[in-house]
């Protein structure tokens, strides 16, 4: 236990000024999701602009271009939790059907078999499936979040249920603590979300 302690401790005092405001805005973007609150997207966009700087350097490529997308779609989302809540204090939070829910599981592991076998045939990637699963999901639970569909955060559940052992296997206890901080934040936000749906008060 004190080993994992003292990886954790050395994971906080061996990361940059850009890795700590990276884990600082994540953090704060995904705790102003879970209250619904518009400043999560402006946070988000800075989030993902300095996930990419940090992806860019390390020469991730793959990853760097993928927090393109994902300033886009929090831009597209912002723009539509603004636009048609209409006269209301906020867009209401919704739920799909079963449907819905299916195309959203099918379309995401579909991506999770491409990009692995992408991975596989053109790249050295370790853990190729486990690379695609985290960013095919990452990218439908940003879909989905966009959308304001409570469904979001099991997929961010699932990434990061995956990512948190294969980070733990990998002796990587710093990066492991941070996805659980990450699950923990998920699961607040189905929550409060959920109650949000029923009629609870606006925190936006």
């Amino acid at each position: 236990m004190n080993e994992i302690l003292l990886n954790i401790r050395a994971g906080f005092a061996q990361a940059g000024a850009l890795d700590q405001l990276n884990l600082a805005l994540g953090v704060a973007g995904v705790w102003l999701m879970v209250r619904r609150n518009l400043w999560a997207f402006p946070v988000g966009l800075a989030a993902v602009a300095v996930q990419g700087v940090l992806f860019f350097r390390a020469r991730i490529y793959a990853d760097a271009a993928l927090q393109v997308f994902f300033a886009a779609t929090l831009a597209w989302g912002w723009w539509h939790w603004v636009k048609d809540r209409g006269a209301a204090p906020e867009l209401p939070v919704t739920k799909l059907g079963w449907r819905g829910r299916a195309l959203a599981v099918g379309l995401a592991a579909a991506a999770t078999v491409v990009w692995a076998l992408a991975l596989r045939r053109w790249t050295d990637a370790v853990i190729p499936w486990r690379d695609a699963f985290v960013a095919a999901f990452s990218v439908a639970a940003q879909v989905l979040q966009a959308r304001k569909h409570i469904e979001n955060w099991f997929f961010w559940i699932a990434v990061n249920l995956v990512a948190i052992p294969a980070y733990w296997s990998a002796s990587l206890a710093y990066s492991a603590f941070l996805y659980l901080i990450y699950l923990g934040l998920a699961v607040a936000g189905w929550w409060a979300w959920r109650k949000a749906r029923e009629g609870g008060p606006s925190l936006a």
